[in-house]
């Protein structure tokens, strides 16, 4: 006879975990695992990285998801090893060689290639990646052999930066803005030395505000005694938008959805210029709002617990 176990009880997990993730883990599985590590009940990540990448992935728990789209929208920042001569069908180590070429290219030759694509560029997306057509992932079309037609998006290179090069291998550093694949630009750079090339390494080191300092592999996470003392607060996501601190009165109005007219209320200082900011009563966030015109505030997303 069959047995009903109980369905196991989640936590209400609040903050945000700045994962090393590992080679071999796909977003979604090193997602899984610390969510499974943390008992948290609702939990996502912050931009996909390829199972070949490491590097910071952000994931974000209970309250903290509200605010993952910030981060799909920031720049982010890598290492990455282009591998010249050799072409995949992937564009990185887990795809098939599909065309070699001798590599015989001068520094002067790499400066001049980086130099063209600086500043605001065309990127073809790849076909082996997770955008939809017709509601199935472009990478399912590609398994099957077949290659569409995909319309060139603009990004931007903000930095573009030769570490080392020991032929074949291109080390560069890169701050690119949302939507870039570093897969498509080595591909790209290698065309335009006119010997091809994809990626051997992926090392992503930033994601808008967030850095590599506080990192925790998965390992550690395991093996903490207390792993919910590794998690950063919600207000991690948030530290590029400016502080508005609210009294008692103010955030009880402000959590109902109210529109603030700051400029008529002496005890607020009100940030300069107009925008999103991050809102506070004493050291409590209280959620994001819009500053408009004449200092009004707009509520946005608020913080859920701080309301009980």
């Amino acid at each position: 006879m069959k047995q009903n176990h109980p369905k196991k009880v989640r936590d209400l997990v609040d903050g945000v975990l700045l994962l090393d993730k590992p080679v071999g883990f796909s977003s979604n599985d090193a997602l899984i695992k610390a969510k499974r590590v943390l008992n948290a009940k609702k939990a996502g990540h912050t931009g996909t990285l390829d199972p070949f990448a490491t590097g910071l992935l952000p994931l974000c728990f209970g309250e903290a998801t509200k605010f993952s789209q910030d981060l799909l929208e920031a720049d982010k920042a890598y290492d990455t090893t282009v591998h010249l001569g050799q072409t995949t069908d992937t564009g990185d180590t887990e795809g098939e060689v599909i065309d070699t070429r001798d590599v015989n290219v001068t520094l002067e030759q790499i400066h001049a290639v980086l130099a063209q694509f600086r500043g605001p560029i065309k990127q073809v997306p790849p076909m082996y990646s997770a955008l939809k057509r017709d509601g199935k992932p472009l990478y399912e079309y590609a398994r099957e052999g077949i290659t569409l037609e995909r319309e060139a998006r603009d990004v931007t290179i903000h930095k573009l930066e030769l570490i080392a090069y020991d032929a074949p291998f291109l080390k560069l550093s890169v701050t690119c803005s949302k939507g870039t694949y570093i897969r498509v630009l080595g591909q790209d750079i290698g065309e335009a030395l006119g010997c091809g090339a994809h990626l051997n390494a992926l090392r992503r080191t930033q994601v808008g505000a967030l850095t590599t300092e506080h990192m925790i592999t998965l390992e550690e996470l395991v093996a903490h005694a207390a792993p919910l003392t590794l998690l950063s607060p919600v207000d991690a996501l948030l530290s590029s938008f400016p502080a508005v601190q609210l009294n008692a009165e103010l955030a009880k109005r402000f959590l109902n959805g109210q529109r603030l007219a700051l400029g008529k209320e002496p005890s607020v200082s009100v940030p300069a210029g107009q925008g999103r900011v991050r809102v506070y009563l004493d050291a409590k966030l209280l959620g994001t709002a819009i500053l408009g015109e004449y200092s009004i505030l707009q509520p946005e997303r608020l913080i859920a617990f701080v309301a009980e």
